[in-house]
């Protein structure tokens, strides 16, 4: 398994490494899973994400080529800013979900740590007839993720960007704690926050500045266990769960990161006949209303039969409830729907309710 380059620092902080998408990465710190996630939620916590990837797309033909990739109107963009699309392939299935950025002469584009190579192979072989450079950028470029209601005050000082005028989804080119790198005002908690794109050589640079900067006001390093948690309260997809290569993004509820009027992308035709005719299953969001725990793939069913499928489910500690994701007939996604979850050989009542769990209070108003 591949280290990151702050392995040491995890385990001098105690982490308890596991292997993810081929990595050596801390799934939680002495602290635990549920003080990681309230701090996030109340404060502030430092992820490293260097198991993702990131490709820069240039050439006269950039636009060009995103455009027939990506299901989203990447025109649309503005140059300093970042938009979610996903790549589908030609029936409509899901490569990948993904992050584009509109930089000075170039896109980034963050994708999925297990997506990686595929993700890189599968745009490679898409710049057919366009004068268009695909690069990936991961070994030389350090991902860190510093999320919650305190990290603009915590990064402040830090950057000589100034971190008020950055709005949600916006990036700019700027050092951190000494290092060149890209600050995008993004993150995959539900919760305000920054995706910190650094040269790699000053990872650790970067790293311990936060961290010093972050312990008066509460900061911890945060682990898979509640990035995981995270996510899930915000309703946010997890490739291989919510999104597939026999997911398409209609299924998971995502028509709002697919642009009809732009023109041809791969996949339109087949996710077009999906909107016109109606799809199969959808997916939704449900409380449990007896105890138990949801798990992945545990069977969702409806008078006793089963009609479709857990994605994800957990204790949700902002919530205090335990809580789930499946893929169920659209009949049944109306919130209020009685369902019962198969947990350990017997039937589980729960009820559908809206999407997202959570909503975080700088988004309430």
């Amino acid at each position: 398994m591949t280290r990151t380059l702050l392995y040491d620092r995890h385990q001098a902080l105690g982490g308890r490494m596991v292997g993810f998408a081929g990595w050596e990465l801390p799934v939680q710190y002495p602290t635990g899973p549920k003080a990681e996630h309230l701090a996030v939620r109340e404060r502030a916590g430092l992820f490293d994400i260097d198991h993702m990837g990131q490709v820069i797309v240039s050439g006269p033909d950039a636009l060009a080529f995103l455009q027939r990739v990506l299901t989203a109107d990447i025109a649309a963009i503005p140059q300093g800013q970042a938009g979610y699309a996903l790549m589908c392939y030609a029936d409509g299935g899901t490569v990948d979900d993904t992050f584009v950025y509109a930089l000075p002469g170039r896109y980034m584009v963050a994708i999925n740590a297990s997506n990686n190579a595929k993700d890189t192979r599968w745009l490679e072989a898409q710049t057919h007839g366009l004068d268009v450079s695909v690069r990936n950028v991961s070994d030389e470029t350090y991902m860190l993720a510093l999320q919650g209601p305190l990290a603009e005050a915590i990064l402040r000082s830090l950057t000589g960007a100034d971190l008020s005028a950055l709005a949600y989804h916006h990036a700019v080119e700027s050092a951190v704690a000494g290092v060149p790198g890209i600050i995008s005002r993004t993150g995959y908690t539900g919760e305000d926050g920054f995706e910190l794109y650094v040269e790699a050589s000053g990872a650790v640079a970067v790293w311990d500045a936060i961290m010093a900067q972050g312990a008066p006001q509460g900061l911890l390093p945060i682990g898979l266990a509640a990035r995981d948690s995270l996510r899930f309260e915000a309703a946010m997809p997890l490739y291989g769960q919510e999104l597939g290569p026999d997911i398409s993004p209609l299924e998971a509820g995502m028509s709002w990161a697919i642009s009809w009027a732009k023109g041809p992308f791969i996949g339109r035709e087949a996710l077009l006949k999906q909107r016109l005719e109606g799809v199969a299953r959808t997916l939704v969001a449900f409380r449990m209303l007896d105890r138990g725990v949801p798990r992945h793939e545990y069977p969702v069913l409806s008078a006793g039969q089963t009609v479709g499928v857990v994605t994800s489910g957990m204790y949700a500690p902002t919530l205090d409830q335990f809580l789930g994701l499946a893929f169920v007939p659209p009949a049944l996604r109306r919130p209020g729907t009685e369902l019962s979850i198969g947990i350990r050989g017997r039937e589980s009542r729960a009820v559908v309710v809206k999407k997202p769990f959570y909503i975080p209070a700088y988004r309430r108003s």
